[in-house]
């Protein structure tokens, strides 16, 4: 898979060339080295909490290493992208300490509904001085 430009650009920030990419429900997760280490953290601490064992299970024991080369390029292995079903084109969106890789169709249908559920989310972008 090619990283946009503007996934380079971010990575190029960093002292590494590697992403952790880790299953994530219907799509993948894919964190620089330093937000997975902030993540595993988290979920360290939240030890006994009920369902953490089973969530750090799928999540961190499912996550990869994926080097990226010079032509900016990631190799994803089969098994994750058979948990994201990711078959034909895929989608990358940006979340600020990550990014997601979906199957395309999936996350065109998720952007519509969100659309189409924009004024819920007006209150609470209001409340944070967004809106």
């Amino acid at each position: 898979m090619n990283l946009p430009t503007r996934f380079r650009e971010v990575m190029q920030q960093c002292d590494t060339d590697i992403l952790m990419v880790a299953p994530w429900h219907t799509h993948l997760r894919a964190y620089r080295i330093a937000e997975w280490e902030a993540l595993e953290t988290k979920l360290l601490a939240l030890g006994g909490e009920q369902g953490i064992g089973d969530f750090v299970r799928y999540a961190v024991g499912g996550v990869v290493e994926c080097v990226v080369d010079k032509q900016w390029r990631i190799r994803i292995p089969p098994e994750l992208r058979d948990e994201a079903n990711l078959t034909k084109e895929v989608a990358l969106t940006g979340m600020i300490d990550w990014f997601e890789i979906c199957d395309k169709e999936r996350t065109q249908a998720e952007i519509g509904s969100t659309r189409d559920k924009f004024d819920e989310h007006q209150a609470g972008l209001a409340r944070m001085g967004i809106f």
